[in-house]
């Protein structure tokens, strides 16, 4: 590793020590250490730790022009010098809200602001901060005011201007709400959002708007530009137009005649390749296939009322948007092989959410409450095990005790005839040798076990791979948690042989996890196909932290779609006992 990528980690440290709100000798120990190694730029940190280590000594060699590193800094160095990972910078980004990292990329808004926020209001993601600051409570708390809010906004529209990505729930609560003010538009008929966020792609960069409009399109795309909230015309001409709202949005707005519209949304819907390969599919069949129209071989225009009725006419099953990546779906929809898609009602359960036992913030009957209000039927608790102790990983007593509480409650729904259950899980670490936290006799207490990674990032991939194959040879795993630990946006997925774990998982018969927390989607829509191909089931999991958390079904189910998912493929698409039957199969080989 070169001086100036461990400056960049040090540097990581001490925002994140700051928000946290660590002891200010640390915060400056970790900048001056930033400082410091990055002045050797280049440099192999190998080569240069010698001297930082011999200049911060209890005894420095006399004459040096290096000034002394704190002890915490010179660890940090030693851990990138032999791992190339810092365990203090990812128990930090662990110990941290997904939304607060991503907030710290909001121009001119660092650590401490962002702590008020969390601190004052509860919030934890740049769409509630920019809710807040709108709505005056930013403006209300100590020391900000109404300038500062409305600075913080001007940051979020800068982020938004640089075209940089946002993660799709994000982009969809801007696309519907731009789209909400174009549909009031009296000349605007039909509007809807196209392009990425309709795929369902993890992370957008745009908004693509489709407007089926009165009167002549590119005279109302000129009337819309002229809308309160836009900011500027980035270009385009004629009946597509590019907007750029006060807030940052970027929005391309294509606005046809009503009889346009069905193949304008479809062309805008994307992606591009898929829609060449079925515009190449026309014309082989004698077709004329354009974003406005389709004609047959005498030129003469044939209607198309929606979609299906496209993928008809060309001797296709329908696509579903989800799927239109050039993937082989057209090839599959020819052959009338496209999967039978899971729909969010298919899921029978949920495997994954922490109650205030760990770092959730609700009570298990509280979650439960939740996940029966959804429709569904079981739960599965699986709060952080031991090992974990930043996420208030449990002890052997507490988990004693939080099978008591299961089984009282699970009890009371008998008595009172209620359908559902709470299965006794846990979500426990892999830890770094490829163990699974807890010995054999306890993991026989869970119904089912999570097993995921939360430490040593920086393994190379042959390490981390051996580090996962090895934990799936535990018969009491019965899920592989978020198998790649990225988080969008803010943190890369570890080096794994990904193909070679999850066809090991199918194997040996464990499930690998869609996590869906927006910020995760772990494993992800192109991984999924590898489990269909394997055989290897996936589970669905909202890790939900509070009864707000099952909304992330809504996006693992849209990703497992995108991953050509149907039902037999998702683990809690199947009734409780059959997941129960599932975890007892592995453990039979304990006996066999």
């Amino acid at each position: 590793m070169h001086c100036r990528t461990a400056a960049h980690v040090l540097t990581s440290i001490a925002t994140l020590l700051e928000l946290h709100n660590a002891d200010k000798a640390r915060v400056r120990g970790m900048q001056t250490a930033a400082r410091v190694v990055g002045g050797f730029a280049d440099a192999p940190l190998g080569e240069i730790l010698p001297i930082l280590s011999a200049a911060s000594g209890s005894a420095p060699a006399t004459g040096t022009l290096v000034e002394s590193l704190s002890d915490e800094a010179l660890v940090v160095l030693r851990d990138l010098t032999e791992s190339n990972s810092s365990e203090l910078l990812e128990r930090l980004q662990e110990e941290t809200p997904e939304g607060l990292l991503e907030m710290l990329r909001i121009p001119g808004l660092g650590p401490a602001r962002i702590r008020a926020i969390h601190d004052g209001l509860d919030i934890d993601s740049v769409m509630e901060l920019e809710e807040v600051a709108r709505n005056g409570r930013l403006a209300a708390l100590p020391r900000f005011g109404e300038r500062t809010a409305e600075r913080i906004l001007k940051g979020i529209a800068d982020l938004r201007a640089t075209g940089a990505a946002v993660l799709w729930q994000h982009g969809r609560a801007e696309a519907a709400r731009i789209a909400e003010a174009l549909r009031a538009h009296p000349d605007v008929l039909q509007l809807e959002i196209a392009g990425s966020i309709r795929r369902r792609m993890e992370v957008v960069r745009d908004i693509d708007l489709v407007a089926a409009v009165r009167g002549s399109p590119s005279v109302v795309a000129t009337t819309l530009s002229q809308l309160r909230g836009v900011r500027e015309v980035l270009g385009g001409g004629g009946r597509t137009i590019a907007l750029r709202f006060e807030d940052g949005a970027h929005v391309d707005l294509h606005c046809v005649r009503p009889e346009q519209f069905v193949l304008a949304w479809w062309r805008a819907t994307g992606s591009a390749t898929h829609v060449n390969e079925l515009i190449a599919l026309a014309t082989q069949r004698g077709f004329s296939l354009t974003g406005d129209e389709l004609r047959d071989a005498n030129g003469d225009v044939i209607p198309v009322a929606d979609e299906a009725a496209l993928y008809a006419r060309l001797g296709l099953a329908f696509v579903p948007p989800e799927l239109r990546e050039a993937t082989g779906e057209i090839g599959a929809a020819e052959a009338d092989h496209l999967p039978e898609l899971i729909t969010e009602r298919d899921l029978v359960g949920a495997l994954h959410c922490h109650s205030q036992y760990s770092d959730g913030g609700a009570t298990i009957e509280q979650m439960a409450a939740a996940a029966r209000a959804r429709g569904l039927r079981y739960l599965g608790v699986s709060d952080h095990s031991q090992s974990n102790t930043y996420a208030g990983g449990l002890a052997r007593d507490a988990i004693l005790q939080q099978h008591d509480e299961i089984d009282v409650l699970n009890a009371r729904y008998a008595a009172e005839g209620v359908d559902f259950r709470v299965l006794k899980g846990i979500e426990a670490d892999i830890l770094p040798c490829g163990r699974v936290d807890y010995d054999a006799a306890f993991l026989d207490r869970f119904d089912f076990v999570i097993g995921s990674i939360h430490s040593r990032y920086g393994m190379n991939e042959r390490q981390m791979t051996d580090r996962v194959l090895k934990a799936l040879d535990d018969p009491h795993l019965t899920i592989l948690g978020h198998p790649t630990g990225r988080l969008l946006l803010t943190r890369e997925p570890y080096a794994i042989d990904l193909d070679a774990v999850i066809a090991k998982a199918g194997e040996v018969g464990v499930a690998v996890e869609l996590n869906a927390d927006p910020h995760r989607l772990d494993i992800d829509w192109r991984a999924c196909r590898v489990a269909r191909e394997h055989g290897t089931l996936v589970s669905i999991g909202p890790d939900a932290h509070s009864p707000q958390g099952f909304e992330n079904l809504e996006l693992g189910v849209a990703t497992a779609r995108k991953g050509w998912l149907s039902p037999a493929n998702v683990l809690n698409a199947r009734s409780a006992d059959d997941v129960l039957a599932f975890a007892r199969a592995r453990r039979a080989s304990l006996i066999a």
